[in-house]
């Protein structure tokens, strides 16, 4: 019926729950230091559910994240450390594609953090430059603000490769952004800054379906992939947030999240996956779903 594009799901969340450490404000990145090769393996498990691209472990990787930790110099180590980690599974596993994640500057769903485009452009383009060579597209996650969608794209669009904006959306009215911002201001944002498909990411399922009807005005392929938490908790808000404050939802199983997904693309997403909380269990039968609707997964 339909060519699709199946994402990969949570590394960060999976990470956490694999390693078992107690954890810190690093996250994903400080996983990847004490735990070599789990990255690799995570990686590993997606491409086999179904998943046909890697998202890199490196929307953490920040030069305020890293400041004033062991590892403040380490910056371009780190991007490095996550893309060999990504290419090392797509070797193993024999086909894919990589995404270059690049995640918001200072911390997640707070756009009133976000600098201004003077100081935010640069600091998205080191990263975007960093990645490229080695991706087959960049993926800009958890875009809270129109201004920061904007910043993103005048970063990540000049390396030439495909670049994904994607959206996080507000858990009770998915029609706006985390901002407070309709989503649809975001759209031409999208389309004049050269991004060459625009998603939600990081919201609830349930606020997917407005933000879409947004998206779907557009002439760009949209999609979604979505979080598994109960909600974004204050404590998340705060400066140095850890993901400890942040619950799972004891609903969030692979046929509901499954449901979810095909719903999405009944209503025209071309590409879906998962964000947070969303494991290779959850991606597998979201595979089983869309093969069984007579999908081919791209």
């Amino acid at each position: 019926m339909t060519d699709i594009t199946l994402l990969d799901g949570g590394m960060g969340q999976e990470l956490v729950h694999r390693a078992g450490d107690k954890p810190t404000p690093l996250w994903s990145t400080q996983i990847m230091l004490d735990h070599p090769g789990m990255v690799t393996q995570v990686h590993r498990d997606f491409y086999a559910a179904g998943a046909t691209i890697a998202t890199t472990n490196s929307y953490a990787i920040h030069h305020d994240r890293l400041a004033e930790t062991p590892v403040e110099g380490a910056f371009s180590a780190l991007h490095q450390s996550a893309l060999y980690e990504a290419r090392t599974a797509r070797r193993e596993h024999g086909s894919g594609r990589i995404a270059g994640a690049i995640g918001p500057l200072r911390a997640s769903y707070r756009p009133d953090l976000h600098p201004d485009a003077h100081e935010a452009v640069p600091l998205f383009a080191e990263i975007a430059n960093l990645l490229a060579p080695a991706c087959d597209l960049l993926i800009c996650e958890t875009v809270a603000s129109v201004a920061h969608a904007r910043d993103i794209l005048a970063a990540s669009v000049p390396t030439g490769l495909p670049v994904w904006l994607a959206l996080t959306v507000d858990d009770q009215d998915g029609s706006r952004l985390r901002s407070g911002e309709p989503v649809s201001e975001a759209v031409p944002v999208a389309e004049a800054g050269g991004a060459a498909a625009i998603l939600i990411n990081c919201s609830t399922p349930e606020a997917i379906g407005p933000a879409l009807d947004a998206l779907a005005t557009s002439t760009l392929p949209f999609g979604a992939y979505a979080n598994g938490f109960e909600q974004i908790a204050d404590g998340f808000l705060d400066d140095k947030p850890t993901v400890d404050s942040l619950s799972a939802r004891r609903d969030f199983t692979p046929a509901l999240y499954a449901d979810h997904v095909m719903r999405w693309v009944a209503s025209g997403a071309t590409i879906v996956g998962g964000c947070c909380e969303v494991s290779p269990a959850h991606i597998a039968e979201i595979a089983r779903r869309l093969r069984a609707d007579g999908h081919v997964i791209v």
